[in-house]
């Protein structure tokens, strides 16, 4: 009897669509919709498998402070609470699969009822779950329409907590002496902002009368949220063989990012170095300053930036920011100031913003770019960044046109510095795959795939279904890519990122060749202090010959030991 009814669902199939628009149902779409609400009930479960996992125990990270009169909310309740929202969405699309229903308005309407239901508990529960309706907001290529509507506010805006805790951290970390009304002179009580880790308050400060903003980390999330992370990752190990995407080091990844992102002392150094790598005031993308003074663990003061987050004006002009020009013209600037933010991080010093997202891309009052919240970072090591920029330039530099990707010789050159780079695809995979990956991610969105492969992330012909694993300093690199070129989609525009950023990658190469005016001067500089060591030591260290001897021997039998030790 099925066999008779999948026959017949067939040979509807191929009949013309009716005038009732009848439009049958994305089957990828729907299969990476039902994976991710599979994923999310997934990981409000414990999964004991921490003797499987390599290098992997149980969070011993505890909070001096906890959230006053709030509940520890156990797994089993976090979960009961999640199947209270999920049941009946999972219910609805499979009463649609067993009615064999292709109406378009049943599916949109199926999808609206599931994305209200997937904010409300996403509202409710908070956690990573705020983290992963981020992603869903801005990754309309992946979620239907509806849910990344739904979604759009969370990027920049959550519950905020009350202000009696916040003045209770800010005077616990900056204020253990004083009062709270002796640093600052004004303290708005409503936030700014508020996200899943910290919410921001604007103030004054009394001996300056400068304005600026203070970020208050929320107390007792740190367990919550490194929980969720473990729990992804419990998951994706254990799936990890049957996903075209290894997501185990992909969590693996953001675990690390997100045990940093706790600490705003090195948020507000990181924030200071990629302001000082940009220019400071005169770059194109606006990065605030710290005050170091005022800034702990759990507080971070810096400069107020007055404007509005993308994520914001993109929810209040969903309908016509694509078709005005207006806005059209600003968003090709701020392409533009994205792009050379990111290129000069990344190739210039490896240290990059590491989680880019609307809500974190502020549109200022005055028309400039600010890009905020440097609690995830990355820096990659030179020898990637070379690699990289040798990337960079042999996609820039290949033969393409419309119906090809370049001449075998330029794809494989390509394929072999992919795989320096650690991109490593599955046996069965196509030929040049690390070369489809590198075009599908830096390069424009309609560019032609070599050996037959697609740029729709869910077709089963994606480079992303063929790889075998993927290198964890890449990782966040290509968020930013897709970043960059989901916007250039939105927008309409063409933009290949190995274009943009040649120039860059160009004196990269450059100055890491052994024959460069940098690596010239290393050298010399190196010699010189090797040879001149000894003489500054015994001068401003008043050790005599014999004695410096006997440092060197054993400064020699220490490394002797260490090789032998390395060896074995």
């Amino acid at each position: 009897k099925k066999k008779n009814k999948n026959q017949q669902y067939k040979e509807d199939s191929s009949k013309e669509p009716q005038e009732d628009h009848r439009s049958f149902p994305p089957p990828t779409q729907l299969k990476q919709l039902m994976m991710f609400l599979m994923l999310l009930i997934s990981f409000l479960t414990q999964q004991e498998v921490f003797s499987l996992m390599p290098n992997n125990r149980p969070s011993t990270v505890l909070l001096k402070r906890q959230l006053p009169q709030q509940k520890p909310q156990t797994n089993l309740g976090r979960t009961i609470k999640f199947y209270e929202y999920s049941a009946p969405v999972l219910l609805r699309y499979a009463s649609l699969l067993l009615r064999d229903t292709s109406l378009e308005a049943d599916w949109r309407a199926a999808h609206s009822y599931g994305a209200r239901q997937f904010r409300d508990a996403v509202d409710a529960l908070g956690g990573f779950f705020v983290k992963v309706g981020q992603i869903v907001s801005v990754r309309r290529d992946l979620f239907p329409e509806e849910y990344s509507r739904a979604l759009t506010g969370l990027t920049d805006y959550v519950d905020p907590i009350p202000f009696d805790q916040v003045r209770a951290v800010i005077e616990a970390e900056l204020a253990p002496d004083e009062k709270f009304e002796a640093i600052f002179s004004t303290f708005d009580e409503q936030p700014l902002g508020a996200a899943s880790i910290a919410q921001v308050h604007s103030a004054v400060l009394r001996d300056s009368g400068k304005q600026v903003a203070v970020k208050v980390q929320r107390p007792g999330v740190e367990p919550i949220l490194l929980n969720d992370v473990k729990l992804l990752k419990q998951l994706a190990y254990l799936v990890r063989d049957y996903t075209p995407v290894d997501y185990f080091v992909v969590f693996s990844e953001l675990e690390t990012q997100l045990a940093e992102e706790f600490d705003f002392v090195k948020e507000a150094a990181n924030m200071d170095r990629v302001r000082s790598v940009l220019g400071g005031e005169e770059s194109d993308l606006v990065v605030p300053s710290s005050v170091p003074r005022l800034s702990s663990r759990n507080v971070l003061t810096m400069d107020l930036l007055k404007g509005q987050p993308l994520s914001r004006l993109l929810a209040l002009d969903e309908e016509s920011s694509i078709s005005n020009a207006k806005t059209k013209v600003g968003g090709i600037l701020l392409l533009d100031a994205l792009t050379k933010a990111f290129g000069t991080c990344i190739f210039r010093t490896g240290l990059f913003h590491a989680d880019p997202h609307p809500g974190n891309i502020f549109v200022l009052d005055d028309g400039r770019f600010a890009l905020i919240d440097y609690g995830q970072v990355k820096q990659i090591s030179g020898r990637s960044r070379t690699t990289l920029a040798k990337v960079m330039l042999a996609l820039a530099d290949r033969s393409c046109n419309t119906t090809s990707p370049g001449t075998r010789e330029e794809l494989a050159k390509i394929e072999k510095l992919g795989i320096e780079l650690g991109v490593q695809l599955d046996d069965s995979a196509p030929d040049f795959g690390p070369a489809a990956v590198a075009i599908w991610l830096f390069c424009d969105a309609n560019d032609v795939l070599p050996s037959g492969y697609v740029q729709n992330e869910l077709s089963p012909e994606s480079p992303a279904n063929a790889l075998a694993s993927f290198p964890q300093d890449l990782v966040l690199i290509a968020r930013a890519s897709v970043l960059i070129k989901g916007i250039a989609s939105r927008l309409g525009v063409r933009w290949s990122l190995a274009e943009k950023w040649k120039p860059i990658a160009q004196e990269e190469v450059l100055l890491s060749s052994s024959s460069s005016p940098r690596s010239i001067l290393l050298s010399l500089s190196l010699r010189l202090w090797r040879r001149s060591r000894r003489t500054i030591i015994t001068l401003y260290s008043g050790i005599s010959s014999s004695s410096f001897l006997n440092i060197r021997r054993r400064r020699e039998n220490k490394r002797k030991r260490r090789k032998k030790i390395y060896t074995t």
